[in-house]
């Protein structure tokens, strides 16, 4: 199936996506405050071969190239996030003017080119000062968040007219509060429950206060989601399957839009009645201009007796399928279709697909770098993109992830995703063949 950018309309949003730990390097430069992901970094063992964003892609002394690129390869619009501790070294109180000048010419510089910014207020990398104080975990963190939006709408929001509050609570909260595989490393339920209640009051209060603000903003925040197939047909598979569903895609949204957590599919959520306060149903409320979920593939999961909580396990890709991608996804484009369904019930103005791509590996020869992979990937799911626009989904926007390949949280530097190759040795971007059909297709080029 050949699909064309006119098939989506004029006014159909293309971009890419970067986040600031994953690009920026200059972990200590001018004034940067340490964040639970430079601190996390340093444990031996949590991050694959002991690498490090240190450096990274550099894009805090490589961004006038980078931008340059972008503009080159006929992408518009461009998502990024700013660094909470760049900002507000200690995560409050003072500023440091040297990072906001930073994002002031980052911002102004795509503006120069054309390219609007859509930037993400929080993509995971929070001070270190405030983790000190339990993070996430600790309620004293909404008010913090809540200066750390104020400052961000009114200092940049004359120029970035497209704001992200969250990106993929679940994620941040899951692997970094309750299996500590992600920064800041805790475990458990006493950090995991009051993580989400807090982090969904942020992302209620971020809306709000980003609107009240400035009435000339769109205002979001993202999802990570998956599409949850049962193993079997077996009533305790798809009981399984409920409960990893309302996890990993209902727990975040469904506060958000006056519905309460799911506390039916999951009941070891009622623990969180106990950091629950007056009115805070009503604060985890908001209207924002619109969702952007995040989708890369889909989990099969089956019953299993020993995993406490949700008594659900995933079915492993790879004993499943053939085709998987470096993180062992499966290639599933149909998650895309049935995703963008799923949350059309929800009745928000409008999605966008915030994120969505695959690492896959890339053959550098003669200068030129073959990933015909992750081409047929995007190609596909823009495909089922196009589906559900047909039937009527209000998508309105579509962002790669990657622009470049990147530090890829505790994976390191093993998977790429970018649709332009970096080498970390000597910052060398090159433009891989999904980078290139990206930009024919953006240009109206078949």
């Amino acid at each position: 199936m050949i699909i064309n950018k006119s098939d989506f309309g004029d006014q159909f949003v293309w971009g890419v996506a970067a986040s600031a730990f994953q690009t920026e390097g200059s972990i200590n430069s001018d004034g940067k405050g340490s964040s639970i992901w430079d601190e996390f970094s340093k444990k031996k063992g949590k991050i694959f071969k002991g690498h490090s964003a240190d450096v990274s892609c550099d894009f805090y002394n490589h961004y006038t190239g980078d931008i340059a690129l972008m503009k080159s390869m006929h992408i518009n619009n461009f998502r990024f996030s700013l660094s909470w501790s760049r900002i507000f070294p200690n995560g409050s109180g003072q500023l440091n003017s040297n990072g906001v000048a930073f994002y002031d010419r980052v911002i102004n510089l795509c503006l120069e080119f054309g390219i609007t910014p859509w930037v993400t207020i929080y993509h995971w990398d929070l001070p270190q000062a405030l983790q000190q104080k339990n993070g996430w975990a600790n309620r004293e963190i909404v008010n913090h968040f809540s200066e750390y939006v104020s400052f961000c709408i009114n200092h940049f929001g004359d120029r970035v007219k497209h704001w992200m509050i969250l990106n993929e609570p679940m994620v941040y909260t899951g692997a970094g509060y309750f299996l500590g595989i992600h920064a800041p490393g805790k475990r458990g339920m006493d950090n995991f429950i009051p993580a989400i209640h807090h982090s969904a009051l942020s992302q209620a209060v971020g809306i709000t206060i980003a609107k009240q603000l400035r009435s000339d903003l769109e205002v979001g925040t993202t999802f990570s989601c998956s599409a949850i197939h049962p193993h079997t047909s077996s009533e305790k598979d798809i009981k399984a399957a409920d409960k990893v569903d309302a996890l990993v895609n209902r727990l975040f949204v469904e506060p958000l839009c006056g519905l309460g957590y799911p506390l039916e599919s999951l009941p070891f959520l009622k623990r969180i009645e106990k950091f629950m306060r007056q009115d805070d149903e009503k604060a985890l409320q908001a209207a924002p201009d619109f969702i952007g979920i995040q989708n890369y593939t889909r989990e099969v999961v089956k019953h299993s007796y020993f995993t406490p909580y949700i008594n659900s396990s995933l079915v492993s890709a790879k004993k499943r399928v053939n085709e998987v991608t470096e993180m062992e996804w499966e290639v599933y484009p149909q998650a895309m279709h049935e995703m963008l369904h799923h949350f059309s019930k929800y009745n928000f103005k409008k999605m966008y697909v915030t994120e969505n791509g695959a690492a896959f590996p890339d053959t550098v020869s003669d200068g030129k770098v073959h990933d015909h992979q992750r081409k047929n990937y995007l190609q596909s799911n823009i495909a089922e993109l196009l589906k559900a626009k047909s039937e009527g989904v209000n998508v309105q926007g579509y962002f790669v992830w990657s622009f470049t390949d990147n530090f890829e949280w505790a994976e390191g530097y093993r998977p790429r995703f970018g649709l332009v190759h970096v080498n970390y040795e000597n910052q060398k971007r090159i433009i891989k063949e999904s980078g290139h059909w990206y930009s024919n297709f953006l240009a109206g080029i078949s």
